[in-house]
């Protein structure tokens, strides 16, 4: 695959004034979440954009204003910002039509005209009293063009996608984005997803701090392993249901679940130093192994805190052996995101992972492989032996194979498990989920 290089559309303006709910309307798969609170979006948000025959890249940035040198939050979300309009190809300002033109409206105007980056402003909420009173004022801000919207009901969005085209580069793609494999971080708050994709990415991409919660929205980077293209995404933390009172905060847990179901590979980073599994982290990885299917992979960080205690290592390693129903079918890899340990094992994993996902079995093997198992260890059902006539992949990544059988109502859970093993033990499926379909012949 090639690795393209798109030019990018970033979206510029203070906290509060519909820089996601833009996004949204003109992304295709990413989302911001959008909440009425000052600073939700932190990190840059991205997705690939195609419009009239042309694709870019488009990026939410956080809300900056006024420079606040004590914060350490405002500090790393301006200097994300900033480095995204240095690099962009084309700014959209966006203002808020509400409440007309602020001085931090005029301050940020200012700093995009310094970085030189060709920009038009977005006034939106125009559907208000105040944006009909002045709606003048905002060509004070220096902007050749003004584009009036509203993004929650999708009034100029057109005329916005409109002078995004005319305003990219004469040599924008035209074509659309190439299909990657997609691997998502999972995990509770704070085990070191954030510093992960850093180290992954070999960039300052994700903001990392000890504070719980710092991610909040699903961040994406796209990388390459050898030839393969990867969607790199790191998502916030999911704490259990009922340790959830702020709504945020259940609005992230639900973006995070949604990120997981359109992934192919789930990297489950989980806190070794804890000494266990946590009932969250089984509940994680349950849901993503078998209620949606996903490849997963067990990352162990923090084994770097876990070096001269080996009473947690004990304890580790005892509590994954007791969980082996699950443990046993996944790869387990222990990493120090701090040290560095064994991050370069990371997608050497993934990438055969990927390849055991596509892997492509024939109607004669999985035939043959399920009735010579029946013949060494026949099933019965209320002394009803039963029959697998012929065994078929209908589809892969995840594998789904469907047994054409003598009655369908013979074979529960504990059967298909059976064939599970049989499959497992014939060919090498570690982390790939498999799923049985029970046929009439």
């Amino acid at each position: 695959m090639s690795n393209r290089c798109y030019p990018t559309v970033v979206l510029v303006g203070r906290t509060n004034v519909g820089k996601s709910t833009v996004f949204n309307r003109m992304a295709k798969d990413a989302k911001s979440i959008v909440f009425d609170r000052a600073g939700v979006t932190r990190d840059l948000v991205k997705d690939i954009v195609e419009w009239q025959g042309k694709s870019f890249e488009l990026i939410d940035s956080g809300g900056i204003g006024f420079e606040n040198k004590t914060d350490f939050m405002s500090q790393e979300i301006r200097k994300r910002a900033e480095l995204a309009i240095s690099k962009a190809h084309v700014a959209i300002f966006v203002c808020d039509g509400s409440v007309g033109v602020v001085p931090e409206d005029l301050y940020l105007a200012r700093l995009l005209h310094r970085y030189k980056v060709p920009a038009f402003a977005v006034v939106n909420k125009i559907d208000t009293k105040t944006f009909r009173e002045e709606q003048f004022d905002f060509s004070s801000l220096g902007f050749e063009h003004i584009i009036e919207l509203s993004a929650v009901h999708g009034t100029g969005m057109v005329d916005l996608m409109e002078q995004v085209i005319a305003m990219l580069p004469s040599e924008a793609v035209i074509a659309e984005p190439e299909q990657a494999c997609s691997v998502v971080l999972l995990g509770k708050p704070n085990v070191g997803k954030s510093s992960l994709l850093n180290l992954l990415v070999q960039a300052d991409r994700s903001i990392v701090s000890d504070i719980p919660g710092t991610t909040r929205e699903p961040i994406v980077e796209r990388i390459q392993f050898y030839h393969q293209d990867i969607l790199l995404t790191d998502t916030a933390g999911v704490r259990r249901q009922g340790a959830i009172e702020d709504p945020l905060e259940n609005l992230m847990a639900k973006s995070t679940l949604q990120v997981v179901r359109r992934a192919d590979i789930v990297l489950l980073l989980v806190d070794a130093h804890e000494g266990q599994l946590s009932d969250q982290e089984l509940k994680l990885a349950f849901y993503a192994f078998q209620s949606e299917q996903k490849a997963l992979i067990l990352l162990l960080n923090k084994v770097d805190l876990t070096v001269a205690d080996e009473y947690t290592k004990q304890l580790l390693k005892t509590d994954i052996e007791a969980h082996g129903f699950l443990t046993d079918k996944i790869y387990r890899q222990s990493i120090s995101c701090k040290t560095g340990q064994n991050i370069g094992k990371i997608l050497p994993l993934v990438a055969a992972v990927e390849k055991k996902l596509s892997q492509q079995f024939t109607v004669e093997d999985l035939t043959i492989l399920f009735k010579t198992a029946l013949e060494k260890t026949p099933l019965f059902w209320n002394k009803n032996r039963l029959i697998v006539y012929r065994a078929q992949q209908i589809k892969s990544s995840p594998h789904i194979i469907a047994l054409y059988v003598n009655s369908p109502d013979w074979f529960g859970d504990s059967q298909k498990a059976f064939f599970e093993n049989v499959l497992r033990k014939a060919y090498d499926l570690t982390s790939v989920p498999v799923k049985f379909v029970i046929r009439k012949r």
